[in-house]
């Protein structure tokens, strides 16, 4: 087989770009952000015609939900980074499927990945991080084979480049979210858990791990002013915990995974973010695109979801102090809640999943158009809206 040129790609009649085959490898056994962009994703390459394949663990929600969307999807176990045994899956399924582009969607698919296509010089290898600090022995575990990177946000980027990854290898695209329905019913969470009518829901939406921010949650309460611990409510959206709690004295309810996360979300007043760590954020975005307005330490690539004072509020990494005077704005001022959420709206909506779509299926066309050489010119200038 020769060079990776459109000329051994099926047309799609009517489109005028050609169809592509992708393979999507992720190993994440669950349900987070990164599971998430991959399944979008996937959804969105099919609605434009191409055939995406998604190579999953067994069981995993992102194997099931894939198989019940009726896109293309198998079963994969990756047990560790160079899994010669999945490295074989792979490189069998390239061999016999002409796949045109591999794409890996986090760390250990990617170095067994890149076992699977030793001695192969195509498809080219695409690999997406998620994360704003620098992959260790990046030289050794990426390598020359990676024909492009793709970052979620220019701090992933930044971060990319320090650890020694050249930047002309590095693409940025920020991950997308769908756009709420028209139609979208907000869960009454007052009514829900027999809240006053007048508290304020402050919600944490995420996995509940420590980088996710929740050791601050104690510090940031117990910062707020006691008119407004009286009248907030934190709800926790993520986890495995289910039940009422309370932290720093203001009354909490964890409601564990929530399958239909957007109602959910929309119920909410305030999202609180005191993530420690952020590649890009899809929680905030998912909030701002229901119109609540986030209050988030500005770390990774939040500032470049978030505009300070016009769709959120930002302050400094680890200042709980800070994040509960921002906190307590929102509170006691509905009116700022409102014009932050609205604002936050419109922000939202430029970190949508068909955005995301078309800036990958653009990184994807250019790697074929180039024949190996990345000197040459894009063919898809202007191609992609």
């Amino acid at each position: 087989m020769g060079p990776w040129t459109l000329s051994r790609i099926r047309e799609t009649p009517g489109r005028g770009l050609t169809a592509l085959k992708v393979l999507h490898v992720d190993s994440g056994r669950e349900w987070r952000g990164g599971q998430r962009q991959v399944f979008l994703l996937a959804q969105g390459l099919r609605e434009r015609g191409h055939s995406p394949i998604v190579f999953a663990p067994p069981d995993s929600p992102l194997l099931e939900k894939s198989k019940s969307s009726g896109l293309l999807a198998e079963s994969i176990v990756i047990r560790y980074d160079w899994d010669i045994r999945a490295s074989l899956l792979i490189r069998e399924y390239v061999r016999q499927s002409r796949v045109d582009i591999i794409h890996a969607h986090d760390a250990r698919s990617h170095a067994v990945a890149r076992v699977s296509l030793i001695g192969l010089s195509h498809p080219p290898l695409v690999v997406t991080r998620r994360v704003p600090f620098a992959p260790k022995a990046a030289r050794l575990k990426y390598g020359n084979r990676v024909t492009r990177f793709i970052a979620v946000s220019t701090a992933v980027k930044t971060a990319m480049v320090d650890a020694g990854i050249e930047p002309t290898r590095i693409v940025v695209v920020h991950s997308g979210v769908e756009q709420p329905p028209s139609n979208l019913q907000p869960r009454d969470w007052r009514t829900e858990l027999s809240w006053p009518p007048d508290a304020v829901v402050c919600g944490v939406v995420g996995a509940m791990t420590p980088e996710k921010g929740v050791g601050e949650l104690e510090g940031i309460a117990a910062s707020l002013s006691e008119t407004s611990r009286k009248q907030t409510r934190i709800l926790l959206l993520g986890g495995a915990k289910r039940g009422r709690m309370t932290i720093a004295g203001v009354e909490a309810y964890s409601a564990g995974f929530v399958e239909d996360i957007i109602p959910a979300v929309a119920g909410l007043d305030v999202l609180w973010h005191p993530s420690r760590a952020e590649g890009l954020g899809t929680s905030v975005i998912d909030a701002m695109a229901v119109g609540v307005p986030p209050v988030a330490f500005a770390v990774g690539g939040l500032s470049e979801v978030v505009v300070n004072h016009t769709s959120g509020l930002l302050v400094s990494p680890g200042n709980t102090t800070a994040f509960a005077e921002a906190a307590e704005q929102l509170i006691c001022n509905p009116g700022l809640r409102a014009s932050l959420g609205e604002q936050a709206t419109g922000r939202a909506a430029t970190f949508s999943a068909a955005k995301m779509t078309q800036q990958t299926e653009k990184v994807y066309y250019e790697l074929l158009s180039r024949s190996g050489n990345r000197s040459e010119p894009s063919i898809l200038r202007g191609t992609s809206a």
